[in-house]
């Protein structure tokens, strides 16, 4: 875990510059980026006296009692069944080694793409779905009635290896989460991974969860202006359409600029709304948190965003973070920084309550199967467009207006009948700055409301979100110049 950080003297958001001293809550705890923290109980009291009695007391019971020794029979556990992406493609199964033991495999080619999201040793799905893997299959399979049932999956196993090696090419360190527009998850891809064969027998490994190799799509770290999405929202439910922009707000011996404060000739200026989340202002959104207030904002970010309380995935839980101890702590939030902390999966959900108003929650588990046959459906999967959050119908289109704006301005080019959404985030983190592209790309024909039995021929809207973790390798400074780079995982998508 890391427990202290300080805030960087200047950082950037979402085509945004900040300049930030150390908050006035004192030095800011970082959590854990996993999505869980583990805590031990520990109990004391068997040092006392009493409790030593105690414990004297029952051997000395246990020894005068009259006991019986019982045979016990230890038997193998239930082998895990397959797992299969959402076109049927075999993913993980089991064998066995050479001692008779249970031997978990994955098929080779989707070994490396799906490493650190399936892979026990990676506390990924395998691990998540253990328990139901373990029930026995209807009927033995092969001979063997010691497989348990089997799990498809709503990846897309062409589409995950499409980008990952997209990724490793371009060298693009970091994820890429695409999830339809019922809340499954197409694709969950992390840059670099690891071949799991080098790892056998491991049963987990902190840099293949949660370093290096981990599923960095599911970390928490700062999002920058990709927040903004929710603070224009807010904003808008405030009535606050018009605030003074100088470009650079000084107070308190800190100060907030924006990303063209020394370029933009036009400051001061009366900020609109609409232009303020275009143009990617700090400032305007930060004094709109502070006119609104903390509570208010609090309040609004969990009834319509679910972003204060966890959000329970079948793949488990997403535990975004925020922290706000003081009004420079309430107006950094307002643009993703100071305890702000979140994953590009739950982007991906944002993403999706922006372009149809409602936030479904994600998941991956489509079906549980039958082992021995694939198309045999023995149990429904997770609930698809189970809405967790929404956004008023009167601050619906604002949003939307704002976010073709940046769309546009990012020149994503797509096939004929889909629209292009999105916001764009730079964001200052204890591992150096992370570029975020939050992007819809709606098909017309897609109205949010749509339940798919069968993703084969899947043609609605897709959520996409990038996340590049080594930008100074390309020289970009700002997200918006990562736009290429999401154009190439676009295309893995849709072409």
């Amino acid at each position: 875990m890391i427990n202290t950080r300080q805030k960087i003297a200047a950082a950037m958001a979402a085509a945004v510059t900040i300049f930030s001293l150390p908050s006035c809550g004192g030095v800011p705890k970082q959590l854990d980026p996993s999505p869980s923290q583990h805590t031990i109980n520990r109990d004391d009291s068997s040092n006392s006296e009493e409790n030593k009695q105690q414990s004297t007391k029952t051997t000395t019971t246990m020894t005068t009692a009259t006991t019986t020794e019982a045979t016990t029979t230890t038997t193998e556990p239930v082998k895990r069944g397959n797992l299969y992406d959402a076109d049927g493609d075999l993913l993980m199964f089991s064998g066995t080694d050479a001692n008779g033991k249970e031997d978990r495999m994955t098929n080779d080619s989707n070994k490396v793409a799906f490493a650190n999201v399936l892979n026990e040793m990676s506390e990924g799905l395998d691990l998540a779905f253990e328990e139901k893997l373990r029930v026995p299959n209807p009927s033995s399979v092969d001979g063997d009635s010691n497989v348990g049932q089997s799990i498809q999956l709503t990846f897309d196993a062409d589409t995950q290896n499409k980008i990952y090696d997209y990724m490793a090419g371009q060298n693009i360190i970091g994820s890429a989460v695409v999830m339809r527009s019922d809340g499954s998850l197409m694709a969950q891809v992390n840059y670099p991974s690891y071949n799991p064969d080098d790892y056998k027998g491991v049963k987990t490994e902190e840099d293949l969860a949660w370093g290096t190799y981990g599923n960095k799509a599911f970390q928490n770290y700062p999002p920058g202006s990709c927040f903004k999405i929710m603070s224009e929202v807010i904003s808008d439910k405030h009535e606050i359409y018009s605030l003074y922009d100088e470009g650079k707000w000084e107070f308190d011996g800190t100060s907030i600029v924006n990303w063209d404060h020394d370029t933009n000739y036009g400051y001061p200026m009366q900020r609109s709304l609409n232009s303020a989340f275009v143009n990617s202002s700090n400032i305007f959104f930060a004094r709109s948190f502070d006119t609104i207030g903390k509570d208010a904002v609090l309040e609004d970010l969990d009834t319509i965003f679910h972003f204060v309380s966890p959000i329970e995935c079948d793949f488990g839980v997403i535990s975004n973070n925020v922290e706000i101890y003081c009004n420079d702590d309430l107006r950094r939030t307002a643009f993703g920084q100071s305890y702000v902390l979140t994953c590009p999966i739950y982007l991906a959900a944002l993403g999706r309550e922006a372009a149809y108003g409602d936030m479904v929650k994600p998941f991956v588990m489509k079906s549980i199967v039958d082992t021995n046959d694939f198309n045999t459906i023995l149990q429904s999967g997770s609930k698809p467009l189970d809405v967790i959050g929404t956004i008023p119908k009167e601050y619906r289109q604002n949003l939307l207006d704002g976010m073709s704006g940046v769309g546009a301005g990012l020149g994503i080019s797509l096939p004929a009948g889909y629209s292009f959404y999105a916001k764009t985030g730079t964001a200052e983190t204890w591992e150096g700055d992370f570029l975020y592209i939050t992007g819809v790309l709606k098909n017309a024909n897609d109205d949010g409301n749509g339940s798919y039995t069968d993703y084969s021929d899947y043609n609605g809207s897709y959520i996409v979100v990038m996340q590049v973790r080594n930008p100074g390798y390309f020289g970009y400074d700002f997200a918006s110049k990562s736009a290429p780079l999401y154009q190439g995982i676009v295309n893995c998508v849709v072409q």
